[in-house]
């Protein structure tokens, strides 16, 4: 199941990387002239677009069709303030995919796609987060590792309700797409619901230039034992390459157990996912199976004999998936364990037919399933060890008009007083009622960060507070999923 550049064959999660990336899962590339290709990128059940048969079925045209060529007329000949032929034919198409219900079925401009295509082999510029449509509401899937998006705080499951005040109610994944992203060094202000609140808040992020570097290896000592991390945070045109290289340069010192780090990946290339299960699946098992619309199942194996003599766990989370959850399903269905939280749950597989001016559609045509024949979509791969991270980890940023004062309640108050706990200061009570204990921590956070010591918190001391939470966040200190996926690993 080698899939050839030509083609850029079945793309998972991760297309439209754009600056502000939408969510897919399978993408295959067909010229205009071709049939859509199945899902291996080869000729297996595949249309043939020198079928006569299919021919026929292809140039069909519904009768039902002269009432939208009457509308076409109808519309372009009379509107007051006239309307476009391009216009109107889009609009014609994203119509017809919108009514599927479907947030991967897409159309995408010639924009669009020169923008994508872009970004398959470099780097590209925007705040750096994958996106998805998610009950109408543009959402966030995962922020890009040490991009603007993540360095601003922005977490798996946030919802986007305003782009620089413009509220994003109508617009489709693709129109939110292009007012996020922008050039380097600009900025734009984004209105975001976090999961459990009821009050949005606004995020000013710079945008910036993202490279795709998608794999990080380190070697640990767990109980004596060395031991390798390798974290995965796209699955890209050259992550298998790398994945490999630092594997083996981790096996060739020693390697006693290896971690799989996929939390906040959104995805990427089958390919890439694929050659990277070549080093774990035996080939008895089958490390994915693809499903059509008639329900025939196709399963695919590696040609590897045994697995491997040490170890391994695989950490995912919220922000984890479709490629990542291709390998976190085949990982524990072969026993082993996946410790943190339950990924995203992409479970669909979209081909991209080139419409032969530029444009293209993104269209699901298949389901694929787990080795065991399990479809995660809409579920996610629950992990066999579920684990929090520190409290502090999933409060949210505080919107202040009055400052917050001794005697004060709230989810404010609480989420203050868990940014404060989570920095080491002094807390006696997380329940959102800003007792003296909060206001002696608020004078020390204060003092410590050259800031106007009063124990009341007005913005720019919660503003002051939520860096420091993401920069605390961002170092690791407190991984403690990372933690328990080395603990078990030897249990």
């Amino acid at each position: 199941m080698k899939l050839n550049k030509i083609h850029i064959a079945l793309i998972l999660v991760g297309a439209l990387i754009l600056g502000f990336i939408g969510a897919y899962a399978g993408v295959s590339i067909a010229t205009p002239d071709q049939a859509v290709q199945n899902v291996s990128g080869n000729d297996k059940e595949g249309k043939d677009p020198n079928n006569e048969q299919n021919k026929d079925k292809d140039t069909q045209v519904p009768g039902e069709w002269q009432k939208v060529a009457q509308a076409y007329n109808i519309i372009k000949d009379n509107y007051l303030e006239g309307a476009e032929e391009q216009q109107l034919i889009e609009g014609a198409i994203e119509g017809m995919l919108a009514t599927l219900g479907d947030p991967y079925s897409t159309y995408m401009d010639l924009e669009t796609m020169e923008s994508f295509n872009e970004q398959i082999e470099a780097s590209f510029e925007g705040i750096g987060a994958e996106v998805s449509m998610v009950n109408g509401l543009v959402t966030i899937v995962a922020p890009i590792k040490d991009s603007p998006a993540e360095k601003a705080g922005l977490r798996p499951n946030d919802q986007v309700l305003e782009v620089d005040g413009e509220s994003l109610e109508g617009f489709n994944l693709n129109e939110a797409v292009a007012l996020i992203r922008g050039e380097k060094g600009s900025e734009v202000v984004l209105t975001i619901l976090r999961a459990g609140t009821t009050e949005p808040f606004e995020v000013s992020i710079t945008r910036d230039t993202i490279p795709i570097e998608t794999v990080y290896s380190e070697m640990k000592t767990q109980g004596g034992k060395k031991t390798g991390v390798i974290e995965i945070t796209n699955f890209a045109e050259t992550t298998s390459k790398d994945f490999n290289t630092q594997l083996k340069a981790l096996e060739d010192e020693g390697m006693q157990g290896l971690v799989i780090d996929v939390r906040g990946n959104p995805g990427g290339l089958l390919n890439s996912v694929e050659e990277i299960l070549m080093n774990f699946i035996p080939k008895d098992t089958p490390y994915i199976q693809i499903e059509d619309q008639q329900g025939n199942k196709q399963p695919y194996y590696t040609k590897l004999k045994d697995k491997k003599d040490y170890p391994i766990t695989v950490l995912v989370d919220e922000g984890s998936a479709s490629a990542s959850e291709i390998l976190a399903v085949a990982m524990k269905e072969i026993g082993y364990d996946v410790v943190g939280h339950t990924s995203f749950g992409k479970g669909t597989v979209q081909q991209a037919v080139p419409l032969g001016d530029g444009s293209t559609i993104k269209l699901t045509f298949f389901k694929w399933l787990s080795p065991e024949g399990n479809w995660i979509h809409d579920v996610g791969v629950e992990p066999t060890v579920e684990v929090d991270q520190p409290e502090y980890f999933y409060t949210n940023p505080v919107q202040i008009e009055e400052p917050l004062v001794y005697d004060n309640t709230g989810t404010n108050v609480e989420n203050i007083q868990l940014m404060l706990k989570g920095l080491d200061y002094t807390i006696e009570r997380t329940d959102g009622y800003f007792d003296k204990v909060t206001e002696d921590a608020v004078k020390e956070f204060q003092e410590d960060n050259d800031l106007e010591v009063s124990g009341k918190v007005d913005q720019e001391t919660a503003g002051m507070m939520e860096a420091k939470i993401i920069e605390k966040i961002r170092s690791g200190e407190d991984d403690v999923q990372l933690d328990k996926a080395l603990e078990v690993l030897y249990q």
